[in-house]
């Protein structure tokens, strides 16, 4: 460890480590913790895209333990784990393969996607 710290950087990394046993989180704090912008995280919470409270109707706090189930939410599954998955996958599917969309599926499926 380096001994050549000053003051005011032991400081921050005390804060940090702190800021590590809290569990309720402010606003800064969140964003300190997640790794978001602050512009994001006020769009996240203005479109209640993200667990959060208003005990007061203006200052915004969260919970450490709801912000890391949201930040580990759909999950992206390693390619080891794919190939590990694939023989059940295509044992479910079947030697035909899947079944081909017909006409009236393929025209669901086009009115869905169009834009309004």
């Amino acid at each position: 460890m380096q001994m050549s710290l000053t003051v005011e950087e032991r400081l921050d990394r005390i804060e940090q480590l702190l800021r590590g046993q809290k569990n309720v989180l402010n606003f800064s704090e969140a964003c300190d913790f997640t790794g978001i912008s602050p512009s994001y995280m006020y769009k996240l919470t203005h479109n209640a895209r993200i667990p959060h409270y208003k005990p007061h109707g203006k200052n915004v706090y969260f919970l450490r333990e709801e912000l890391e189930q949201w930040l580990l939410q759909n999950p992206v599954r390693t390619a080891e784990q794919k190939d590990r998955a694939a023989p059940e996958v295509a044992a479910r599917i079947g030697p035909t393969g899947p079944k081909p969309i017909g006409a009236a599926g393929l025209s669901t499926i086009k009115k869905a996607h169009r834009s309004p």
